[in-house]
C-alpha cells in the first residue's frame, strides 16, 4: 500500500520503492514477489479500477479521496477482481490499513466502497 501510495505522488520506480522495502523491513522474498504482482496489476488495470473506485464513491471525485485511501483501494479492487482472494479477506485487510494508515473515517469509506462493489 505504501508502495502505492508513492508511485500515486509522483515516484516512478516501483523496483528501486520495492528494494528500499524489503531492505527496510527485512521482507523475505515471497512477500516481495507478492507485493511486485500486486503493485504491477493494479497499475496494469488502473484506467478500469479507477473507474469502479468512481462508480462507487458518489458525489467524490477520485482526486478527492485521500492518496491513501485511493492505495487501499486499488490494490484490494485489483486482488478481489483479478487475483479472486475471498472478498471478505481482502474487505478485512484494506480496513485495517485505513485504519492504520488514514483518517478516522477512511475505514468506513473504504469498507462501503468495497462492500458496493460485491
Amino acid at each position: 500500500m505504501q508502495i502505492m501510495f508513492q508511485l500515486d505522488m509522483g515516484q516512478n520506480d516501483p523496483d528501486f520503492l520495492l528494494e528500499q522495502a524489503r531492505l527496510s523491513e527485512r521482507l523475505i522474498a515471497d512477500t516481495v514477489d507478492f507485493a511486485r504482482r500486486l503493485i504491477v496489476g493494479a497499475r496494469e488495470n488502473l484506467a478500469e479500477i479507477d473507474k469502479l473506485i468512481s462508480a462507487k464513491s458518489i458525489g467524490w471525485a477520485l482526486g478527492r479521496i485521500t492518496g491513501v485511501d485511493r492505495a487501499v483501494l486499488r490494490l484490494a479492487i485489483y486482488e478481489i477482481k483479478y487475483l479472486r482472494t475471498p472478498p471478505s479477506v481482502v474487505i478485512n485487510e484494506a480496513v485495517n490499513l485505513a485504519k492504520k494508515f488514514s483518517t478516522a473515517e477512511s475505514s468506513k469509506f473504504v469498507n462501503g466502497i468495497l462492500g458496493g462493489l460485491v
